[in-house]
């Protein structure tokens, strides 16, 4: 079992985060809040300029180590692309990405985007997305899905774990923008950050954070080694990474108080952002519950046990 991505993934990674920074940063996901159509144009020449299109995430391990650093970089900058659904693009279809739906209420935030969809359910039901809806709230939009068979069983859950190495580098960026937010905040005659009770609460949120990334780092490990459990340890993550997601917001919210839900602030953004991948495919208990039916009274092995 390695836990650890290689040291070319992890430079990959810090290659990603200067090149979205150089490319605006924190102005992207509002430039392409106020022009969905645009955002195509606005963040795609980044990715290109990072050879993101080229990697092959399903046949290689290190450029599948090299998908998951991309992912969390694209995550810390709430970069307003689906870039996990375009690494997760299945080879024997024509489409340009994957996205992992409910049966009952396929979603996804693809709004505005010239592409060409496919998706999958848990049970591997494959299908094209035929029409999509306006844009919604943090660019969701309602999908249309047209059937094609039902061979996509392998394809959940690298969808669902490069989803939630995106949600991992928005929970690296919600910490770090709050613990610069306490440490810079006077009360009382000195910084916030001087408080135990701020103290204790940013400690159970980097908690939930480092034993999120070390979950993920498993889960990216049991696809790479081809594991029957690939996709228990994938719903596993999700529901890890949901439980630690509302923990970190929800203390970063706290610390900043009544401007982190202003437009002005970065963590904002970055929350609003955070919500298609906490709420699409499923919530924290209904991801719990589709766990729950596939591992019965088996349960888990490897690290979750």
């Amino acid at each position: 079992m390695i836990l650890e991505l290689g040291d070319d993934a992890e430079e990959f990674g810090r290659a990603a985060l200067r090149a979205f920074e150089a490319a605006g940063g924190d102005d992207l996901v509002v430039r392409a809040d106020a022009d969905p159509a645009g955002r195509e144009e606005l963040v795609a020449p980044i990715l290109r300029g990072l050879g993101a299109f080229d990697l092959k995430p399903r046949t290689d391990a290190d450029e599948l180590e090299a998908a998951a650093a991309l992912c969390r970089a694209a995550g810390y900058w709430a970069i307003p692309y689906p870039l996990a659904e375009c690494l997760a693009a299945p080879a024997d279809l024509d489409v340009d990405g994957l996205i992992v739906v409910d049966e009952h209420a396929p979603a996804a935030a693809v709004a505005g985007l010239p592409k060409r969809w496919a998706a999958v359910t848990l049970a591997g039901a494959r299908s094209t997305v035929a029409a999509v809806s306006a844009p919604g709230p943090a660019l969701v939009a309602e999908l249309t899905l047209t059937a094609v068979d039902d061979d996509g069983a392998d394809d959940v859950a690298l969808g669902l774990v490069l989803g939630s190495w995106t949600l991992l580098g928005m929970a690296d960026r919600a910490l770090d923008l709050t613990k610069a937010h306490v440490q810079l905040r006077q009360q009382f005659g000195q910084p916030l950050s001087a408080f135990q009770g701020v103290q204790f609460q940013l400690t159970d949120a980097e908690v939930e954070r480092a034993g999120l990334e070390m979950l993920a780092k498993h889960a990216l490990w049991s696809i790479a080694a081809g594991r029957p459990e690939a996709v228990d340890d994938a719903l596993a993550l999700r529901s890890a990474a949901l439980e630690a997601a509302e923990v970190v917001f929800r203390v970063c919210h706290q610390l900043h108080g009544a401007v982190g839900f202003c437009d002005e602030t970065v963590l904002s953004w970055l929350s609003r952002y955070s919500q298609p991948l906490r709420r699409l495919p499923w919530g924290l208990s209904a991801t719990r519950e589709r766990l729950l039916r596939r591992v019965g009274r088996a349960g888990l092995v490897g690290l979750y046990t």
